[in-house]
């Protein structure tokens, strides 16, 4: 992505600490910012709020979602992938309410690769 000019960044509701954490343990490249109460991903409409038999089921797992968050909302956004020109204009968007299909890394890097050669950077 760098070579092509662009910068990736990842928006999540969890506070910066465990951003922090997941950061360093998994050796990421790229800055996660923290969305406090998931108030962008609600402007996105991507923000959700866990019915009660899912917190059932994170809070037996041991899943403190709250601690994690910051906040006792129990809502997580939809795994969404935009990319945005530095202009502010959307160029793709990418999102499904089934958090287990998730574009590709590579259709990202293809969508970039074509959008420059057509358009510049």
């Amino acid at each position: 992505m760098k070579q092509l000019g662009a910068e990736m960044v990842a928006i999540s509701p969890q506070v910066d600490k465990y951003s922090r954490q997941i950061k360093k343990k998994h050796e990421l490249g790229f800055e996660i910012l923290s969305d406090s109460g998931n108030e962008f991903a609600e402007k996105l409409g991507l923000k959700w709020g866990l019915p009660d038999y899912l917190i059932e089921i994170y809070n037996s797992f041991g899943i403190e979602l709250p601690r994690y968050n910051g906040d006792e909302s129990w809502t997580l956004p939809m795994p969404a992938r935009y990319v945005v020109s530095s202009a502010g204009e959307i160029l793709k968007a990418d999102f499904d309410a089934d958090y287990t299909r998730r574009p590709e890394p590579a259709e990202t890097l293809e969508f970039l690769r074509d959008h420059i050669s057509k358009n510049g950077k």
